[in-house]
């Protein structure tokens, strides 16, 4: 029953993770400034890169064989990277 409930638990933290890096840079940007114009960038250079990075794992996760829940979960990998790494750098300048 618990092995059922797995990956729903996962993408409830992840939701909740990429709200709190939402908030963050809501924060971050609402204060101006230089920072928050490079924050502005940082976030729409990120997510190309990160959906780039996302569309090629997927691709070489079905060249490979994989079903497509291992593709999706490779696939998610690269944005959840992205999405934990920028809670932890807003975290860090928001101390």
């Amino acid at each position: 029953m618990l092995e059922s409930l797995n990956p729903w638990v996962e993408i409830l933290r992840f939701a909740c993770e990429v709200q709190g890096v939402i908030s963050m840079r809501l924060v971050r940007l609402a204060q101006g400034g230089p920072q928050a114009a490079a924050e502005a960038r940082l976030m729409v250079e990120e997510k190309f890169a990160a959906f780039a990075d996302a569309e090629a794992a997927l691709a070489q996760a079905l060249l490979a064989g994989e079903d497509l829940f291992v593709a999706a979960v490779r696939a998610c990998a690269p944005v959840r990277s992205r999405v934990r790494a920028n809670g932890s750098r807003l975290a860090h300048a928001m101390a």
